[in-house]
């Protein structure tokens, strides 16, 4: 069975991006006589609002847009991601970084040829480099770090290549089999002080415990699957199949903000708009 998901943040109301999403997936798993969840990617807890919580809600029902109960709140789900982390950190695939972004900027800036990935320079390794002792001395002396993925351990501990399918299309057209790059995003944070899980890690979790079977996102995601696949790999997880989709872009060509309120969902409702009149300004056809 096609098991779909919309995941937003509750950070503000949604918008015309959101609404693509949202009929994406749920149109693939209507398609297929498949279940569409809806799960709220809370785990910003300064930032997450139950409000916007709410609104999502009443814009996807407002959509004609029907999703499961309960809905997974990531809050509510804490100790999935740090259990995650420990079977991580028993196999000694994490090493806690102390650098601040600064002392990063400017590793990189000394370094004269640092990888690069699609976020910009990779982290260069620093805290990789310390001793089981020194990493112990700085966590037990207070000092704040973030947890990371040693990518290259982690690769090799999985032992084989590794594919997905993209059924949709990458920012490049890339579709079918996808042969993953691991070191393609270097070392990435996992979880930081203030933050239980990184979207990375959550988004693995959340997939795997909620059986979802295709992810269909955005285009602008399509590299993080090579991370997310990698995660998965040491889990064990099932891999689910992925279709990238287009970007519903501004007239300058940017993608929209939850914080240009004109283009939230709310607004428009507000303003007269139609179910109808909002998928047609999307190009979208019922189909």
């Amino acid at each position: 069975m096609i098991v779909t998901r919309f995941a937003p943040s509750p950070t503000g109301f949604l918008h015309l991006g959101h609404a693509f999403a949202a009929l994406t997936a749920h149109r693939a798993a209507e398609r297929n006589g498949g279940r569409f969840l809806l799960r709220i990617e809370d785990i910003d807890r300064t930032r997450s609002r139950r409000e916007y919580e709410q609104a999502i809600r009443d814009d996807l029902n407002w959509l004609g847009l029907s999703f499961e109960e309960p809905v997974r709140r990531q809050s509510e789900h804490f100790s999935d991601y740090a259990a995650a982390l420990k079977a991580l950190d028993e196999r000694g695939l994490l090493y806690p970084c102390f650098c601040t972004r600064k002392e990063i900027a400017e590793e990189i800036a000394r370094a004269a040829e640092a990888p690069h990935g699609p976020d910009g320079p990779h982290y260069p390794g620093t805290c990789r480099r310390l001793s089981p002792a020194v990493r112990e001395a700085r966590m037990a002396a207070g000092e704040s770090f973030a947890l990371r993925l040693d990518v290259e351990k982690a690769f090799a501990a999985i032992a084989r290549p590794l594919t997905f399918v993209e059924q949709g299309a990458g920012p490049t057209g890339e579709t079918g089999e996808q042969i993953v790059r691991p070191a393609l995003f270097g070392d990435v944070v996992l979880a930081r002080k203030e933050l239980p899980a990184s979207y990375h890690l959550a988004a693995v979790v959340d997939d795997a415990l909620q059986g979802v079977t295709l992810v269909t996102r955005g285009h602008d995601l399509f590299h993080a699957t090579h991370v997310q696949r990698v995660l998965q790999a040491c889990f064990g997880y099932e891999t689910p199949a992925y279709a990238h989709h287009r970007l519903i872009l501004d007239v300058s060509g940017k993608k929209f903000s939850k914080r240009d309120r004109s283009v939230t969902l709310e607004s428009r409702r507000r303003a007269g708009a139609t179910p109808a009149s909002i998928k047609e300004s999307l190009g979208w056809q019922d189909r």
